[in-house]
């Protein structure tokens, strides 16, 4: 067989399995199909999440009519679901059994919102969800782990979810027991570290070093020969603040955006009207967190651990 004719045949195979998946959605839609509690996915099995502990979800998440909601591994779709339905987000549910995805699609029917909801048949790890604003899920610890690059590779401010599980040793924000589960939330954080320039009007110039380990933040500015370390620094999203006291003694208190390579805002101090700032990073941004190889080594000890 020629390379043409072996790569006319693969895309009609191709072809065919995707209309099978589709077909096979389409009659789980049509026929009625109810899933069984504890019954096996390609990943996890499937145990529904308690209406209190999606609505928490969704609320820690803080969910608005423009936001774009990615559930991952969407089961019967009820995060998504809810997520159009009680607070008008636009939302999609990735999952890999087409007769889920067939039965979720009946329910966004049902409840009115499958003008706002769509669900796919998809693999997680290779589906793009880089769109998404806040995503949603329920896995397993190491399927955590092994989504973790990715999740860190989106827009900052992007807001993560989980239900049950955390994400290694990256500490949520905020944390919460409702239903049976506990919750998590973390905010995608921007890259602040590195060495920046430091400007403003009636600010004596500075050199900042930042480093940071997912969202916490340390560092200092050098003042010519002064070397004063930032106070109470933290990052939220691309939202930054720290402060500062110059070689006068007076602490100046920072808040500014990251944006690439630059962070801009404004400095205030007591009794002043605020001044605005700028930085620009003069070298390369060091990685916050683990690389795509290390977090897979670790989801992969993590299994082995835990199937002892």
């Amino acid at each position: 067989m020629t390379f043409t004719a072996q790569a006319s045949l693969s895309r009609r195979l191709a072809v065919l399995s995707l209309a099978g998946l589709a077909a096979s959605a389409t009659l789980a839609q049509n026929s009625g199909y109810e899933p069984q509690r504890g019954q096996a996915g390609k990943d996890v099995i499937w145990i529904p999440t308690p209406d209190e502990t999606v609505t928490r979800m969704l609320q820690m998440a803080e969910v608005q009519p423009t936001d774009r909601v990615f559930d991952l591994g969407s089961g019967d779709g009820k995060i998504a679901i809810a997520a159009a339905r009680e607070f008008g987000a636009r939302a999609t549910g990735l999952e890999y059994n087409p007769d889920m995805v067939g039965l979720s699609n009946r329910r966004a029917q049902e409840a009115g919102v499958a003008d706002k909801v769509q669900f796919r048949q998809a693999d997680i790890f290779q589906a793009d969800f880089s769109s998404a604003t806040v995503v949603t899920m329920y896995l397993l610890p190491a399927l955590n782990l092994r989504l973790r690059p990715l999740l860190f590779k989106m827009a900052p401010g992007t807001r993560v979810v989980s239900h049950s599980f955390t994400m290694g040793d990256w500490t949520p924000d905020e944390t919460a027991r409702a239903g049976y589960g506990d919750v998590y939330l973390w905010h995608v954080p921007a890259n602040a570290s590195g060495n920046w320039k430091l400007t403003g009007a009636g600010l004596p110039e500075a050199a900042l070093s930042i480093a940071q380990r997912y969202q916490v933040l340390s560092g200092d500015a050098v003042f010519g020969e002064l070397r004063a370390s930032l106070v109470r620094p933290r990052i939220t999203g691309a939202q930054i603040g720290f402060g500062l006291r110059d070689p006068k003694g007076q602490l100046w208190q920072f808040e500014g955006k990251v944006d690439g390579a630059r962070i801009t805002g404004t400095a205030t101090r007591p009794g002043q009207a605020g001044v605005p700032f700028e930085a620009r990073r003069t070298g390369e941004a060091a990685p916050i967190a683990p690389t795509t190889a290390a977090a897979e080594q670790e989801a992969s000890a993590f299994a082995a651990s835990t199937a002892r």
